[in-house]
């Protein structure tokens, strides 16, 4: 039975695109007959060292990466990698630990080596200048270079330093969860009037997500008919000292808690509604199938997932031009790229916003089209976890 070692900073029951990609390749590398472990940061909900759904999950208390400086048990991280008897490695995102505590001891794992760059967000950070200028060389370790988009900042990255070893595998969907239409009558279940438009937005209670300006953006927009809009998500941290961190963080960018500025809005006005859920993922399906139009305002993403979701569940989105979304928007046919602001900081202004969710929600026929379309690419291009694993099973065992 062949071994592989999957590395990621973190890992399931942790929440995040990251988290579920590794969790998706590594199940399903696993039900495919392969001894799958994955190294990862700990987590207070899964014990230090065990087994999830096939997958070993071995914890290792480290923080930071290189850029940065590194604490924890880096020896004896490395030296599981050394001596783990595995035959492949997929190490996934630069600039976190797992990837930067190994790179020096790469040259002597006798098994194929992959890694997924996952953007290279700090490329044009000065604090992240001279850790780029290894880059190359570290990149060269590896036998396979594995990118979701063919013309983001990484893979130009690459190209431009001469390496070969290039592999365009995309993200997707568990076809699991997408497979019918039924949404269970989460409408009725939420107490989501049946005659409002229902707007989703799907991330993390943090700024980066843009829920702020998607929220902010909904109040001032003239929409054609009353509309819900629901932002599912969970709080980060937990504790006195977050708290006071997350107050502090709103304060200074004026930034009320999520929570506060959808009371003020269900003040404001009877014919829009907010909702901010922390849903379980069955009723979070449900709830991407039973949308009229998902919208995403992130500042920073690399392939976002949770287009591939709206666009498997049938649901037309709205998009910031982050990651690579236009890519997705042109081969699934369900989305929409708003233009980048001009002003400083914000990667979509407020009123652009405001102005797009009118056009759209202007236009039922066109967002039945756009859904249709999504969910047809989705299947028909085999943007999904049984397909792809596929391509990263052959790349991590390839002779």
């Amino acid at each position: 039975m062949k071994r592989v070692l999957l590395c990621c900073e973190f890992y399931a029951p942790s929440v995040g695109g990251v988290q579920e990609v590794m969790r998706q390749i590594a199940e399903r590398l696993a039900l495919n007959g392969l001894d799958v472990t994955v190294a990862t940061s700990p987590h207070p909900d899964r014990a230090m060292d065990t087994t999830r759904n096939g997958v070993r999950v071995l914890s290792f208390p480290i923080s930071g990466n290189q850029a940065k400086g590194m604490t924890g048990s880096l020896a004896k991280y490395r030296a599981f990698i050394e001596h783990g008897g595995f035959d492949g490695i997929l190490i996934k995102a630069a600039q976190q630990w797992t990837f930067d505590a190994a790179v020096d001891i790469l040259p002597d794992f006798g098994g194929r080596k992959l890694f997924i760059p996952c953007g290279f967000s700090g490329l044009n950070d000065p604090n992240y200048a001279s850790y780029y200028q290894y880059m190359p060389k570290w990149l060269r370790l590896f036998d396979g270079l594995i990118f979701y988009s063919e013309d983001y900042q990484d893979v130009a990255f690459a190209r431009l330093h001469g390496l070969q070893t290039l592999h365009f595998i995309p993200n997707g969907v568990d076809e699991r969860e997408f497979s019918d239409r039924n949404d269970h009558a989460v409408r009725n279940r939420l107490g989501i009037a049946p005659d409002h438009d229902l707007l989703l937005s799907v991330g993390s209670q943090i700024a980066a997500k843009g829920h702020w300006e998607t929220l902010r953006a909904f109040k001032k927009a003239r929409l054609p008919r009353p509309a819900t809009l629901v932002i599912n998500g969970n709080e980060p941290g937990s504790g006195v000292t977050n708290l006071l961190k997350r107050t502090l963080k709103h304060a200074l960018s004026q930034r009320w808690p999520l929570s506060w500025e959808a009371r003020w809005q269900r003040r404001d006005s009877g014919r829009k509604r907010v909702m901010i859920t922390d849903l379980p993922r069955n009723d979070l399906v449900d709830l991407y199938k039973a949308a009229d139009l998902f919208v995403l305002a992130s500042h920073v993403e690399y392939s976002p997932l949770v287009l591939f979701e709206a666009a498997a569940a049938g649901t037309a989105f709205l998009s910031t031009p982050v990651g690579n979304s236009r890519e997705i928007a042109a081969w699934t046919g369900a989305g929409h790229v708003m233009r980048r602001s001009k002003v400083q900081g914000a990667t979509v202004s407020i009123d652009t916003m405001a102005a797009e969710m009118e056009a759209i929600l202007s236009n039922p026929t066109r967002l039945v089209a756009m859904g249709e379309a999504g969910r047809q690419s989705i299947f028909s291009k085999e943007f999904t976890w049984n397909r792809i694993v596929e391509r990263y099973m052959q790349l991590l065992i390839e002779v």
